[in-house]
């Protein structure tokens, strides 16, 4: 009579007081057959009402995969626990047979827990004096995991795998109530996606990657007899050690089981244990740190896209959760990186300034109209690994950050970024032609300028004044925004952000993305203090390449600011976007920022840098940066940048398809002089990178400004002059 009989017949007490319970909890099995008997009663009912429905939607950790913008190319993965549920379908036949044969051999006949191999493990325990063999059919070890992986609490975690009584009793009735509920095949199909391999890898899809390089469907019979052979004790026949006499033994054990449940042939069993076992071991890729040698540079891409994750609301309340469901969310990030551009800008940037040089030369590509960051490179290797870098530039005694790092040189982080010279000059003229300045807006530049702003004592400081003068004596005369920001006139650009005034050029920064990360930087850009922030046009703010990238790529998406956006689409586990508030998490988050006529203007002015040409004035005869247009050759707009010093030199350019900011600076030590000889790595780098990028791309044209802001204004002479008459001198050095 079976045991399931003897509970209907009522003759399980007799074996109760014949010691049987008691044998079995000495024995360390822990299965109490009396409470078979009580399944049905009404208590135990209403505790499983819920129970089941839980484990059929149990919240696993799962990997989550970060592809390059083609779908295809593999950046790197997020996991606490490798794994990726797949269907039965996608298995080999040989495991789903082997792991019945090594774990459960009656899984088809048993209802969830199976009586025979109840007594069984007890007579044997009972001979053995010790734990020899368990009772737990897949079933209850199914439940056991899905306990495991749904614990919201280390409590929970611990009461799902402790071995006591009531937590075998719970997987028994568990196990019964679930079959009830799920198909064997489900069952099954759950156990192999839930069960632990070794190595990290949970499930059977990262197991045949981690053990094979192979897909489950590949898995040959040796190969899936050995990784159900793990399920076991994955330690203890790890087939990655020196020694593999244990984990043959164990493979060997599950093919004989195979054959004893006819899943093979005698012939094949025989063939499969004379095999070596051959292994071809992959470390799948965990965080930034672990992308492919050969994409190393990717590296500073993830980081910021891991940062843009933690500031998202959609995934936590607070970076840490955030962070958290990154590594258990089973998403499919595809990213904005392209692979070809990154290349190029590598290539170019390299072919500048070494890995090993104490200078960084970094570059940062967005697209206009989405905000899509399509590169961000720099000479520099992402590794923690610093033992064979370089001494700091600035604490001899200390290593530096070059050739490693993992630093957010580019953006995205803490660092507060790099002084960006002259390329501030775009705020002052945004504001102006915001506030209905025409382009002819003209002022007598002298060589250096008395301005009204109070500064400490300084260089540029004449008594309490701040007075800045141009580079070169040839800037002298008569300046328009055209010829202004084409030559990069200092004194032209000082008065015109008197006349705006220099909180409405700070506020326009603002508006553009920019964010304050230094005290001092808060201090002057606040309220009380940014109408006095004479220098602010000079880019005497740190700021990051992404930003400055962005705020160009506004002016090519004529006056569109769109945030930077690291990914183009984000899949849940469940294969559909993951959205917020009814909105697609990965869409472009765009709002207007100025109108397009002013961003036009500025475009037009931007053209006379290049040396491509304004289209509705006149650019003073030439450029700072006119090898871009000859090296590019296509409409392209842009602002160079020099620091007091050249502690950074920059070069920010776009067209309507791309925008991109350069720049060349030292990280370690921001006031280090990175040399003159530096002058036009940035502009050249620009140049060479979106030549490539748009290689075979239609030569998009910019769209010229309207008259109301080339020239409204009839009395100009009347005004400048006007404008010109200050309570403060204003004279040339001699």
């Amino acid at each position: 009579m079976s045991y399931l009989h003897m509970v209907a017949a009522g003759k399980v007490a007799p074996l109760v007081r014949a010691g049987l319970i008691a044998g079995l909890v000495i024995a360390g099995l822990a299965y109490p057959l009396a409470a078979l008997a009580g399944l049905g009663v009404k208590a135990g009912t209403e505790a499983l009402q819920s129970l089941p429905e839980e484990l059929i939607e149990v919240p696993t950790a799962q990997t989550t995969y970060v592809y390059a913008k083609d779908n295809r190319t593999l950046l790197t993965m997020f996991y606490e626990e490798h794994r990726k549920p797949i269907k039965i379908s996608e298995m080999s036949p040989y495991i789903t047979q082997a792991i019945v044969a090594s774990e459960d051999t009656r899984f088809y006949e048993h209802n969830g827990v199976d009586a025979k191999g109840v007594a069984r493990a007890f007579v044997a325990n009972q001979k053995a004096g010790g734990v020899s063999q368990g009772a737990s059919t897949l079933t209850m070890q199914y439940v056991r995991m899905a306990l495991r992986d749904g614990a919201q609490t280390p409590k929970e975690a611990l009461e799902a795998t402790e071995q006591t009584t009531q937590r075998k009793l719970r997987e028994m009735r568990m196990a019964i109530e679930l079959e009830k509920r799920m198909p064997k095949q489900e069952i099954l199909e759950r156990y192999l996606n839930a069960a632990y391999y070794g190595h990290r890898a949970y499930g059977i899809f990262a197991a045949s990657q981690v053990f094979f390089s192979k897909l489950p469907r590949d898995l040959n019979l040796n190969e899936a007899a050995l990784l159900a052979g793990l399920v076991k004790a994955p330690s203890a026949y790890d087939p990655a050690t020196q020694d593999r006499q244990a984990a043959t033994s164990r493979r060997n054990y599950v093919i004989d089981q195979m054959l004893k449940i006819k899943a093979i042939t005698a012939s094949q069993a025989a063939q499969a244990k004379r095999e070596p076992i051959k292994l071809k071991l992959s470390a799948p890729p965990n965080d930034c740190i672990s992308i492919a040698d050969k994409h190393n540079d990717w590296g500073f891409f993830c980081d910021y896209l891991k940062s843009w994750w933690k500031e998202q609301p959609a995934f936590g309340s607070n970076p840490m959760e955030r962070e958290e469901n990154l590594r258990r969310g089973g998403y499919r990030i595809v990213t904005s990186i392209d692979p070809k551009v990154q290349a190029s800008a590598m290539k170019h940037i390299l072919d500048k300034e070494k890995r090993r040089s104490r200078i960084a030369h970094g570059q940062v590509i967005i697209e206009p109209n989405t905000g899509r960051v399509v590169s961000m490179a720099v000479n520099r290797r992402y590794s923690l690994d610093q033992k064979d870098n370089e001494k700091h530039s600035r604490f001899r005694k200390l290593k530096g950050n070059y050739p490693n790092t993992v630093n957010p040189l580019l953006g995205g982080g803490t660092m507060a970024g790099y002084q960006a010279g002259s390329t501030f000059k775009i705020f002052t003229m945004l504001a102006a032609l915001d506030e209905g300045m025409p382009l002819s807006t003209s002022y007598y530049s002298p060589q250096r300028f008395y301005s009204k702003y109070i500064t400490a004592p300084g260089p540029a400081t004449c008594g309490v004044h701040w007075c800045p003068k141009n580079s070169t004596a040839s800037m002298t005369g008569d300046q328009t925004m055209w010829s202004g920001f084409g030559k990069s006139v200092n004194t032209y650009f000082v008065q015109l952000e008197q006349k705006v005034g220099a909180d409405k050029a700070v506020k326009m920064a603002e508006r553009l993305g920019l964010r304050w990360r230094t005290d001092i930087d808060r201090k002057l850009a606040s309220p009380e203090h940014a109408a006095g922030w004479g220098a602010f046009t000079l880019g005497v703010s740190d700021v990051t390449p992404i930003e400055m990238a962005n705020v160009f790529a506004t002016l090519a998406a004529e006056g569109n600011y769109c945030e930077p956006l690291p990914v183009r689409a984000i899949k849940n586990r469940d294969g559909k976007d993951a959205t917020f508030k009814g909105k697609v998490i990965a869409a472009p988050r765009c709002h207007r920022a100025v109108t397009a006529d002013v961003a036009r203007a500025a475009t037009d002015a931007a053209r006379c840098v290049t040396g491509y040409g304004a289209a509705r004035g006149g650019c003073g005869g030439w450029g700072t940066s006119e090898m871009v247009y000859s090296t590019l050759r296509r409409p392209v707009a842009g602002k160079s940048g020099t620091t007091d010093s050249n502690k950074s030199a920059w070069f920010c350019g776009f067209t309507p398809q791309l925008a991109a900011a350069a720049f060349v600076a030292d990280p370690d030590n921001p006031e280090k002089n990175v040399g003159s000889n530096r002058s036009t790595t940035s502009k050249f780098t620009v140049a060479e990178t979106l030549k490539d990028a748009l290689k075979g791309q239609p030569k998009a044209k910019f769209t010229p400004p309207s008259d109301d802001l080339v020239s409204r204004w009839k009395d100009r002479d009347r005004d400048r002059d006007s404008d010109r008459d200050s309570d403060y001198d204003q004279r040339e050095d001699d």
